[in-house]
């Protein structure tokens, strides 16, 4: 097991007795996939077939097996020894032919990664550079891992999220409405407590400049709630698929694009 440095070894714990369950609870569930597709639409005009693309936290390869299945080479990485465990199975099972490399590799130690080679893109899905207190560092880490021009994709969850701050206002629970206001949260995964921090748009642009460039930014899951609601919602259906249809309206609104669950942000690394 690869020493996790300054990574959080709550994280890492939460995330390996997360894994087996993870799909079920997010990946499969309605919210999830509404939310997913959101982000896929943008990688898959992005990442072309012949590309070598590093994820970070993959979690149990989802991301990894879509882009594969577009002809993207991928090696993806994660912390937790679990995550990666349960992706390699998944490959084994349902995509054995594909070109992609699972790693066991804190986010906080992406440098060791350069053994293979430079790549022609970057992407982190859902909320794990959240885990992470100094980006700064990890886009030095990235820049030596692309060449000028190549694209870096993150989503992250973003430090207002209004359908959150709505649903708990509502369920009387003030505290938990404006929990990530503050930039810094504590949160219960499990039986472990994990340090989660929430950057603003023009922080994120601070932490990876001058390197990286923003081209764009979307909103993701604006009207569509967080992961949570997924009972209320199994019962309207229909109503996911209007939210869905309004979130791509105002997912590149100025002002909408930093409100929803989460912002995915498109950079481009560029000659310093």
């Amino acid at each position: 097991m690869i020493p996790t440095a300054t990574a959080q070894p709550q994280a890492i714990l939460a995330f390996d007795q997360l894994a087996k369950r993870y799909d079920d609870l997010f990946t499969r569930s309605l919210i999830g996939r509404a939310q997913r597709n959101a982000v896929w639409r943008v990688i898959a005009e992005t990442f072309q077939s012949g590309d070598q693309v590093l994820e970070l936290n993959c979690g149990t390869g989802e991301d990894a097996l879509f882009l594969a299945s577009k002809g993207v080479s991928v090696v993806a990485c994660d912390a937790s020894e679990q995550m990666i465990e349960y992706a390699q199975q998944r490959l084994r099972t349902e995509a054995p032919t594909t070109v992609v490399k699972f790693a066991q590799l804190p986010i906080e130690q992406i440098a060791e990664i350069r053994t293979e080679g430079t790549f022609d893109g970057v992407f982190s899905n859902f909320s794990g550079l959240n885990c992470v207190a100094d980006l700064s560092q990890t886009a030095e880490d990235l820049a030596t891992l692309l060449a000028p021009g190549a694209p870096l994709i993150i989503c992250l969850s973003t430090r207002f999220c209004i359908s959150e701050i709505i649903w708990f206002l509502i369920h009387g629970r003030p505290h938990e409405a404006f929990r990530r206001c503050s930039g810094h949260a504590a949160a219960k995964v499990g039986e472990f407590v994990v340090d989660v921090y929430y950057p603003t748009l023009r922080q994120l642009q601070k932490s990876f400049s001058p390197a990286f460039v923003m081209r764009s930014c979307a909103g993701i899951g604006i009207t569509v709630p967080p992961s949570y609601v997924e009972p209320w919602i199994r019962k309207c259906p229909n109503l996911l698929h209007v939210m869905e249809t309004i979130d791509k309206a105002l997912s590149v609104c100025p002002g909408f694009r930093v409100i929803g669950d989460h912002m995915l942000i498109s950079f481009e690394r560029v000659r310093v």
